[in-house]
């Protein structure tokens, strides 16, 4: 393998993120300008109360916890699992904004991957027990967090590629590589996986991703 590079000019990395779709949000920029301050509120409590699960919960029972009217309710989602998946795709999407933020456009593209991939994971820091359990019977969940684990694959891959292109790694298949350390935090919050895990699903995946970046960066050419 080839001796690293000078970091990348900040067009390289800024250039290849930017042109990676993101998924669709469930509330659109002009829907979530358009919501009241207590709506607002009300997102954000609905974060800590499903964070204890919820399938045993109603609107009416959301409601009444909540002090708050069904109507108020109606009106930011059409039942309750719409409400739940609302909940979600906010806090993946500000997650997903957080970790792009902790990209830096002078850092090398495995640097930027790990920094990328810690910050995302705090997603799943904030996922229970509960909350893993409930969301697991929910097809429509899934599809949502599907959505954004494409992302975060899409975002992973374009770094390995430009790692292998700046010499920083052999030329391996990249796209296996980033559907593994893509996957770690949602394969780590799983309800049996959090059950064996000695550390928490983020420390685990965090963990993980830093052995196999390591390992790439000390990869041999014959290896490939």
């Amino acid at each position: 393998m080839t001796a690293p590079s000078a970091p990348p000019a900040s067009s390289d990395i800024i250039r290849r993120l930017k042109a990676i779709p993101a998924p669709r949000p469930m509330l659109d920029r002009d829907r979530q300008h358009q919501l009241t301050q207590r709506q607002r509120e009300i997102l954000v409590e609905l974060g800590t109360m499903f964070s204890h699960g919820f399938a045993e919960l109603t609107m009416a029972e959301i409601a009444s916890r909540l002090n708050c009217s069904l109507r108020t309710l109606y009106g930011l989602a059409p039942s309750r699992d719409e409400l739940v998946l609302t909940v979600i795709d906010l806090s993946l999407w500000e997650v997903g904004r957080n970790a792009m933020g902790a990209i830096k456009a002078d850092m090398a593209p495995l640097d930027a991957l790990r920094a990328y991939l810690a910050a995302a994971t705090i997603a799943v820091s904030e996922t229970t027990p509960e909350l893993a359990r409930d969301l697991a019977t929910m097809p429509a969940a899934e599809r949502r967090n599907g959505a954004h684990s494409e992302y975060l694959v899409a975002v992973s891959r374009g770094l390995l590629d430009l790692a292998v292109e700046r010499g920083d790694m052999p030329d391996i298949d990249t796209a296996a590589v980033a559907r593994v350390v893509a996957s770690l935090g949602h394969m780590f919050a799983q309800p049996d996986a959090m059950a064996e895990l000695r550390a928490s699903p983020k420390d685990a995946a965090d963990m993980m991703t830093d052995i196999i970046l390591r390992g790439l960066a000390s990869l041999p050419d014959k290896h490939v």
